[in-house]
């Protein structure tokens, strides 16, 4: 048998043939950036499906309430009410790791007929189960911030979710006592947030020292808070607060409106700190379950009558703004007996702060 001659190059596998080749390599999609993917538009299509519903329902509600075009106020009004608490149902059940198609569709049915049914007791129903989780979901939508300007991020954020059902909420025409609204809102705002906390924060075994103590002083806080309303509301004021409420009378009149004390003191604070604890240390939803006590008077902040659109919107904003600045003075008292010492070593310690967490449009869990 002849050697082969080395001047002629081996067959190679890899060499280039005129043949089509059935390989699946060759039948590759094209995966170039810039190419959309059909999983990618699944993720995406049910995200710009929900911004539609959202802000569509927004706009109704807006036109409505503002009676900018000839319409039934009322009917369009209902409609955008059951459309964006449809969409925030099925935003909470994603984000709790539930089944949202299914939910949303639920919401969207029971929101069809308290329209069609149109009874006072259904609509103050709808009206309060809107506020309630709208309150969870503005909490539930935040992510970890690593610093104080990414927690402020946040905060904002969980209050212009609280606002949407807010307009949401007075589209129901609820018909109810304002005291007892709030109080309902708030209840069941705080137990939904506290049985999703219990699974995200590993439960009771994993609060930790630093996570116990940030629920006792919140709990604590809370029972003052209220327990401090509730007697000036029912008793009048002595003459020890009359200077105080002479100072929100001038508030009121200088500024426009007064922050609302519970967003101010309780929740922007708790939610702040609690983003910022998340960064480091699972125990951070324990205090972000707190953030309901800003949330939840954002989704009421309508229900009274005497409040015209724009004191409400003031109040919100001024309760944002100081509680803001009441949760940076928490952070820096928590680096200051947790934390390293030194602006250097303050830094390292942001950078290393980055404890997984799903993003915000997945599910926690």
């Amino acid at each position: 048998m002849p050697a082969p001659d080395p001047a002629t190059p081996a067959p190679s596998s890899t060499a280039p043939s005129d043949t089509p080749s059935d390989s699946p390599a060759d039948a590759r999609p094209d995966t170039s950036p810039g190419t959309p993917t059909r999983a990618g538009w699944r993720r995406v299509a049910p995200l710009a499906a929900w911004w539609v519903v959202v802000l569509g329902g927004v706009a109704a509600l807006v036109v409505a309430l503002l009676d900018v075009v000839p319409a039934d106020e009322r009917l369009l009004s209902g409609i955008g009410s059951v459309a964006v608490t449809s969409a925030y149902t099925w935003a909470l059940v994603a984000r709790a790791g539930g089944r949202p198609l299914l939910f949303g569709a639920l919401a969207l049915l029971l929101g069809v007929g308290v329209l069609v049914l149109d009874e006072d007791w259904l609509r103050t129903g709808a009206a309060v189960m809107t506020c309630a989780v709208a309150s969870v979901l503005g909490v539930m939508v935040t992510v970890p911030a690593q610093r104080f300007v990414q927690a402020a991020r946040e905060c904002a954020l969980a209050v212009l979710v609280a606002a949407g059902g807010a307009l949401a909420m007075l589209g129901f025409e609820p018909v109810i006592a304002q005291v007892r609204f709030e109080y309902t809102v708030f209840g069941l705002s705080l137990l939904a947030a506290f049985a999703l906390v219990h699974r995200l924060g590993a439960g009771l075994h994993g609060l930790g020292r630093r996570g116990l103590v940030g629920v006792l002083g919140g709990g604590i806080l809370l029972a003052l808070t209220l327990a401090y309303a509730e007697l000036l509301r029912r008793y009048g004021p002595g003459d020890a607060v009359d200077s105080v409420l002479d100072g929100v009378r001038w508030t009121r009149e200088t500024l426009g409106a007064f922050p609302r004390p519970i967003e101010t003191v309780l929740g922007v604070p708790a939610l702040a700190w609690g983003c910022h604890m998340r960064a480091r240390r699972r125990q951070g939803w324990w205090i972000c379950a707190f953030g309901v006590a800003a949330t939840a008077p954002v989704t009421t902040a309508l229900m009274n009558p005497a409040t015209s659109l724009l004191e409400a919107g003031l109040s919100v904003g001024y309760g944002l703004v100081v509680g803001l600045v009441i949760g940076f003075v928490v952070i820096r008292v928590d680096l200051a007996l947790t934390g390293p010492r030194g602006s250097r070593a303050r830094r390292a310690e942001a950078e290393a702060a980055v404890r997984p967490e799903p993003p915000r449009a997945s599910a926690l869990q």
